[in-house]
């Protein structure tokens, strides 16, 4: 893959399809509707993953597409491939939380390489460059010009006082025991792939997520996190996270800044 090529179309795409999005977040009213898992989907859903679709497809025809909404048609056995979750976060959408993102991440051998993070009603940017390094972009989100660059790193999280973000929408009981094995100075929540984004900014220090999702949830995320130092494991046996799998369902897992003392 030609990353220098690739981080640009991704990031073009990427803004493309969060206005869209937000031309459907700011109307009065959207339609809702249940899918086979009863998970929610909208026009806006739809209309993303159709823009990416073809985005993708144009210019990297040889490629394999996984996107959360046409994954139903794919066997992957692929070594590599472009993977898209056009809006992630649904329910926070429906709710008018803001708290929703576009994901699109390229894969290689089980290993999410490059990956963007849009979070269009948040007006935050974060994706890796070509290099592999993840930077958060700042300002108007140019289409055709990159704004200012800032580049992220994950903190160096103090074992005696941690910053632990969960998900806003499927926090339970079992998550809650996991986190109360850790000293906690702070906890806050979010919803979407945004919360690997604040582990790899260093607003956050852990995140541990004992759920369901697919790849496509955490593909980008887990590239941008990466990118920036970050790690991410395994939850029952701290085992390297990959992808790639069949189905793309992930097991449940721990994203978290190098130096945080995992507890069993």
């Amino acid at each position: 893959m030609d990353f220098d090529r690739l981080v640009p179309i991704m990031r073009k795409l990427a803004l493309e399809a969060g206005d869209r999005i937000m031309e459907i977040y700011n109307a009065p009213d959207f339609e809702v509707r249940s899918k086979s898992d009863d998970s929610p989907v909208t026009a806006a859903d739809e209309a993303a993953d159709a823009l990416i679709s073809a985005g993708l497809r144009a210019a990297f025809p040889d490629e394999v597409l996984i996107t959360e909404e046409q994954s139903a048609t794919h066997d992957l056995t692929a070594a590599s491939f472009l993977i898209v979750d056009p809006l992630d976060g649904t329910k926070e959408f429906v709710q008018r939380r803001g708290d929703f993102t576009v994901n699109i991440a390229y894969v290689e051998n089980g290993v999410p390489l490059r990956g963007i993070v849009y979070a269009p009603a948040k007006n935050r940017l974060f994706y890796t460059l070509a290099d592999g390094r993840s930077v958060e972009e700042k300002g108007s989100f140019d289409k055709e010009m990159p704004g200012e660059l800032t580049p992220i790193t994950v903190s160096r999280p103090d074992n005696r006082g941690l910053m632990v973000v969960a998900s806003k929408s499927h926090r339970d009981a079992a998550t809650d025991a996991y986190i109360g094995q850790y000293a906690v100075a702070d906890m806050t929540s979010a919803g979407s792939s945004l919360k690997f984004c604040l582990v790899a900014t260093g607003e956050a220090d852990l995140y541990p997520r004992l759920g369901r999702t697919m790849e496509w949830d955490t593909a980008a995320g887990d590239a941008v996190l990466r990118g920036a130092g970050g790690e991410m494991v395994q939850f029952e046996d701290h085992a390297p996270f990959v992808y790639g799998k069949p189905g793309f369902a992930n097991p449940f897992f721990i994203a978290y800044a190098p130096g945080v003392l995992l507890a069993k």
